[in-house]
């Protein structure tokens, strides 16, 4: 059994280095809600530079940036394209309906990608009976999907698509900073293919709270009036700013070390008894697996992997899913595998 506990239940874990805190500590500080915000223009600055676009909003969660691009794109009334699996749909409360009042149209992808024929083929035509499609949004990396990675030219497959109907394209790029290190695709080129996009400070890079919505300063502008009547605005949040330069910094260009902890964890659990994997679906640093065969639930083995100090989360009635991040260690990832062999064993 470890000595420490192991915490794979996601890469949002991780706790603030020590560098981290340095930052935090010395952030020069204003009141964003006035726009005074030193710290907070600077990343906004950065980060929209990074993507290559004209401006950048600092918001308190993944799911705000969500809600709020969809609330700027869309109508109540419209209609917005997604993937079956994707995180607008299963994780963030019905928000799409019941603060934007927009119906998400869910469309079954192969590993949590859809194809430019599904997408042309469930917009759907302005004839004065049906509610209109707007807008087409995308996930990547895809979090459900085990953190495949869309490949750009599909991407830009789709926008074609979607701009020749006129519908706006948005990412949701939570993991995007995964989805780039794993692709080797800029950021820039990601973001080009889209009317907006969103990342998450808080996955993968270590930091306590925070992501960004990024896009042109028209769109930027809408989004800062949805983030104050979401209850989104921040007053003295350089604090939490200094995080997201300090991480953009020291801990986006290691995120390869956890892509390869992901992969030395799969290739382990793939060869144990009653698990399957599909290491193909193991491109970041997401490790999605199925344990049917085991004949125990996801929730006893989580248990039982629990009481042996290794946190993973049952995702799904039969899958269970680990995230790699920087507060784990290769030699964390060994000790995690001889947990599973030993309980995996218990379960024959």
């Amino acid at each position: 059994m470890p000595k420490k506990l192991i915490d794979l239940r996601s890469d949002t874990v991780t706790r603030p280095s020590p560098g981290m805190r340095k930052a935090m500590a010395n952030a020069v500080v204003g009141d964003d809600v006035f726009n005074d915000d030193p710290t907070v223009k600077i990343l906004e600055a950065v980060v929209a530079k990074l993507f290559g676009r004209e401006a950048a909003l600092f918001v308190p969660s993944g799911t705000m940036a969500n809600q709020i691009s969809l609330r700027a794109w869309t109508r109540p009334g419209d209609e917005v394209i997604c993937e079956a699996d994707a995180h607008i749909l299963h994780y963030e409360m019905g928000a799409a309906g019941a603060l934007a009042g927009v119906q998400l149209r869910p469309l079954q992808g192969k590993q949590g990608i859809l194809s430019a024929e599904q997408v042309k083929a469930a917009i759907r035509p302005r004839d004065g009976h049906q509610l209109p499609t707007t807008l087409v949004a995308l996930e990547n990396s895809h979090n459900r999907a085990g953190g495949t990675v869309y490949p750009l030219q599909v991407i830009k497959d789709i926008s074609k698509v979607a701009r020749a109907k006129g519908l706006r394209m948005y990412l949701d790029g939570a993991r995007i900073w995964n989805a780039s290190a794993a692709s080797g695709v800029p950021l820039k080129e990601y973001a080009r293919q889209f009317n907006s996009v969103s990342a998450c400070f808080s996955k993968g890079l270590g930091c306590p709270i925070g992501s960004i919505v990024i896009g042109d300063k028209e769109f930027v502008a809408r989004v800062r009036v949805f983030r104050r009547m979401y209850g989104g605005a921040m007053r003295q949040v350089g604090v939490l700013a200094a995080c997201a330069l300090y991480a953009l910094k020291h801990n986006l260009p290691r995120l390869h070390e956890d892509h390869a902890k992901a992969r030395l964890l799969a290739e382990g659990l793939a060869e144990l008894p009653g698990v399957d994997l599909d290491l193909s679906t193991v491109q970041t640093n997401i490790v999605v697996f199925d344990v049917s065969r085991t004949g125990k639930t996801p929730e006893v083995l989580t248990e039982r992997l629990a009481r042996a100090n290794v946190l993973v989360v049952p995702f799904g009635a039969t899958r269970l899913r680990a995230v790699c991040h920087l507060d784990v260690s290769r030699a964390d990832i060994l000790s995690v595998l001889r947990v599973f062999q030993r309980v995996f064993r218990r379960t024959r």
